[in-house]
């Protein structure tokens, strides 16, 4: 996609993401593009759909669902009356009346007019309620991870074959115009990190935000109804994540995110992932609350180390992955405030200093750091200096993305399914893909059990 073009997808992108990281460069009036956002086009009918599972998640989805035009919420589902009765006072707020719902089954009989379904219920749940949606006839967005079970996302898959309905798996970052942009541009156009060598993610958690949650005063759920539902107490119900009957713990909740962009950057699939880690902190929880995954590519220009990490004992440095490559690192996250792209200080300069990335800046794909802003490198002094520098490396060039981008996470990836359901474009994850992000995850926990490395074939991610 040329500069011309960017500029014209770009229009009606929300100029906060792009302002908040320059300005934080020092960036003004700089030349701007972007990537697409694609928004469910005002034509035909609304589409209505249902709500299962009314959980934090859910209602993430839930508040940039309605911002989208022409759907309509006709029902929500959760085995919590708490869930129910806020996720529909705010779908009232939004002039949505729905109907109300324990069992996704009563949905299915009585709700005639739906076209599709946002499944957002615990992970060991989406198999069941999404393979059921399926056969009733509807599209589906499920959350992920897919399933925290091989079997399960497989069966998903095969279910949206047999129906022909769509399956769209929360991985939101796909459709993020952010990440679109820096691997359109930075990777696919103008290589101009040069061949990558390694990648680097990491979503690391406090201590305070990993605790266990409680419950909203006055507001508990019976024994009765979770038995009913497969749950062996309160306790379990509301940690879910992090016990293995339900969740994957903090490598399938987190890293599933990221996990997912290392393979779709790098256009290739690991050969193999070693992992470590542990379960020091949290007495009552099964999970690993620290784990380490190493994952290795082959690609056309060589051998990919790609290191992700996730801690719930620090918050430190956010939430990000980097993409190392000889001449230049591309550093990218939801985070507006964390995207910068590095060129090593090693490359050449020519007249007039001008910078070999130059060309890239007077496209307007990159915009440079003003230099007032950076750490200026003094001249040695002393011999001692002297040699120190003889060990330095050159500072690298810091740019910010020439790009705005729509500060919503979400809602790009719920417009690409409802765009899809209306027949006017493809899913940007759909079930195959998000199956082969669930093996790559979900192989994690067979490397931490084997304190070796797992090796992945190529059967391993056909379902």
């Amino acid at each position: 996609m040329g500069s011309v073009e960017r500029n014209e997808a770009g229009r009606g992108v929300s100029r906060r993401g792009f302002l908040r990281a320059a300005g934080a460069a020092g960036v003004v009036g700089a030349g701007l593009a972007a990537g697409p956002i694609i928004m469910a086009a005002d034509e035909g009918p609304p589409i209505n759909v249902a709500l299962i599972g009314c959980g934090t998640q859910g209602r993430v989805l839930t508040e940039q669902a309605v911002k989208i035009p022409d759907i309509r919420f006709m029902a929500v589902v959760d085995i919590w009356p708490f869930s129910q009765r806020y996720a529909s006072r705010r779908l009232k707020a939004y002039g949505h009346d729905v109907n109300i719902y324990t069992d996704y089954r009563d949905v299915l009989e009585k709700e005639k007019d739906l076209q599709a379904v946002i499944v957002a219920t615990p992970d060991w749940m989406h198999a069941e309620h999404t393979i059921a949606c399926l056969g009733a006839g509807l599209h589906v967005y499920c959350e992920k991870e897919m399933s925290n079970d091989f079997a399960k996302a497989r069966a998903m898959v095969l279910a949206a074959r047999k129906t022909g309905n769509l399956l769209q798996i929360g991985h939101q970052r796909r459709s993020n115009p952010r990440y679109q942009y820096a691997k359109e541009t930075y990777l696919d156009e103008t290589h101009m990190l040069g061949p990558i060598t390694q990648v680097y993610g990491q979503w690391n958690r406090s201590m305070r935000t990993s605790q266990p949650r409680g419950f909203p005063s006055g507001h508990p759920i019976d024994q009765a109804t979770l038995d009913r539902y497969g749950y062996a107490d309160a306790f379990e119900f509301r940690n879910w994540r992090w016990f293995r009957k339900y969740g994957g713990g903090p490598i399938a909740d987190l890293g599933s995110h990221q996990i997912d962009v290392f393979g779709w950057f790098l256009g290739s699939r690991p050969t193999s992932v070693y992992a470590d880690g542990g379960t020091g902190f949290f007495d009552r929880y099964e999970w690993h609350d620290n784990v380490y995954a190493l994952y290795h590519f082959e690609t056309p220009e060589g051998t990919v180390r790609a290191l992700y990490e996730t801690f719930s004992t620090t918050s430190a440095r956010s939430y990000y992955e980097s993409f190392m490559g000889t001449d230049g690192t591309l550093t990218i996250s939801e985070n507006a405030g964390q995207c910068r792209v590095y060129a090593e200080g090693t490359l050449p300069r020519g007249p007039n200093d001008r910078h070999a990335w130059q060309k890239w800046a007077d496209k307007g794909y990159i915009v440079e750091v003003p230099k007032d802003n950076k750490e200026e490198v003094e001249a040695p002094k002393t011999m001692g200096e002297e040699l120190l520098a003889m060990y330095r490396s050159p500072p690298p060039v810091e740019y910010v993305f020439g790009v705005e981008v729509e500060d919503n996470l979400h809602m790009a990836h719920l417009a690409n399914f409802f765009d899809a359901v209306r027949g006017k474009g493809k899913l940007n994850c759909p079930a195959e893909v998000g199956y082969e992000t669930a093996v790559q995850v979900l192989k994690v926990h067979k490397a931490l059990e084997s304190q070796g490395p797992v090796a992945f074939r190529e059967e391993d991610f056909k379902a």
